[in-house]
Parts: C-alpha cells; structure tokens; sequence
C-alpha cells in the first residue's frame, strides 16, 4: 500500500494500482480495447513561452496543470502525460468505464468552466492564453513502451493522433469531439457541427462537432 502511494505521485492512481497488483505483469505487456482520448492544450502558450520569465512559465503551467489534475481524477481519466501545456488522458483503461466516452466529454466541459477563472486572472497579468480539447474514440493498443530502466503506459493507435489533431484544430473554448464520439453523446450534450475539417496526416476530411454545453435535463409532466 506504501509502495502504491508512493507510485501514484508519479503516475495515475490506476496506473499505480496495476503495477502493483498480481496481474500486472500480464497487462502490462499490452492488449488492444476500444478507449476515449481526450487532449487538451493552450491557445497562445507558444508565443507566452517566449516571452514568459521561467519562474512565470512554470508558475503558469502549475495552476493550468493542478487544475487539470483534479478534473482528470474526478472523472476516473488516465493521464498518459503531461507535455509542456499538452494533456493526453484516456478512458476505459486499465479499470473498464461503460460510460467512457461520456466521462471524456463531462470532463472536457468541467475543465472549460474551470479553465476561465485561471484565465482572467492571467489576462490581469498580461497573459492572454485559450483553452482547446480534442476528443476521440476508437481502439488503441494499450501497455508498456520504452525501454529497461525507462517505462511508461501508453495508447498507440489513431485515435490518440485525431485526437490531438482535433486538438489543435481547436479554438479558444472549443471542445471537439469526433463523429463517431458525437454520435456517442448525442442527447447528453448540445453540439454544432464545424464540418469537415483536413487533419494533417489523414488522408481524408473528418466530420467534428463542437460541445456547446450539458443538455438541459427533460422536463417532467405535471401530474
């Protein structure tokens, strides 16, 4: 248990909980499931980074990274890593979720109204920074990469890829979600196609969706 806490201060609490569990070994050596991928960066960081003191830079990425650390947590999402203000986390992995696509979104959107306090308060600093998530669902090959002395767990397949692409498509308070996960969501959130957008990489134009908000709940008859 010692060792578990100790291994969930650097990895994600299911990640630490696999290694250390009896069937670990054998999961780890990797396995093919159907995941969400959520990624997540800022608007703006690149320009930031370049004017930024390090002491700024770093107090920045702390707030953005605290605050995306308890939302991954609260929706049961794996973090796979942190790179600079990019946020790759996925679900059904290790531990089964039904609904995963489903926590993907609520995340997304959970982070969003989060995100804008942290955001005025940088405007006031003289930091004009935007928030953007790709979201998509698909298989992936799931378990350990690297190498003796260095490994990590890790998604490979396309669906991490189109998720960052979405990603970087993004704008400023955008969530865009794949057809595939769009059809997933649909009556649990409000979208607005944005088209088919030319994702670099692929051969073919993708269909996206923008999530608007939570669907207001139905309303009851009166009795």
């Amino acid at each position: 248990e010692r060792q578990r806490t100790e291994l969930s201060r650097f990895l994600s609490p299911q990640i630490a909980t696999l290694i250390s569990s009896q069937d670990g070994e054998g999961l780890l050596a990797g396995r093919r499931r159907q995941i969400t991928v959520a990624f997540c960066d800022l608007r703006g960081f690149t320009s930031f980074a370049e004017q930024a003191d390090p002491e700024e830079l770093f107090g920045v990425l702390g707030e953005y990274h605290r605050m995306m650390g308890d939302t991954i947590t609260e929706h049961g999402g794996t973090l796979e890593h942190f790179a600079g203000d990019g946020v790759m986390i996925f679900f059904n992995d290790p531990v089964l979720q039904e609904d995963h696509v489903e926590r993907a979104v609520r995340m997304a959107i959970a982070m969003r109204e989060r995100f804008e306090p942290l955001a005025t308060a940088w405007r006031k600093r003289g930091y004009e920074l935007g928030f953007g998530v790709g979201i998509a669902v698909g298989y992936a090959t799931l378990g350990r990469i690297g190498y003796e002395g260095r490994y990590d767990y890790g998604a490979i397949g396309n669906v991490g890829i189109l998720a960052s692409r979405l990603s970087s498509q993004a704008a400023a308070d955008q969530i865009l979600v794949s057809q595939r996960a769009a059809a997933m969501v649909e009556g649990l959130v409000e979208l607005e196609s944005v088209g088919e957008l030319q994702i670099k990489g692929l051969s073919r134009p993708v269909a996206a969706s923008n999530v608007l908000r939570l669907a207001a709940p139905p309303v009851s008859a009166a009795s």
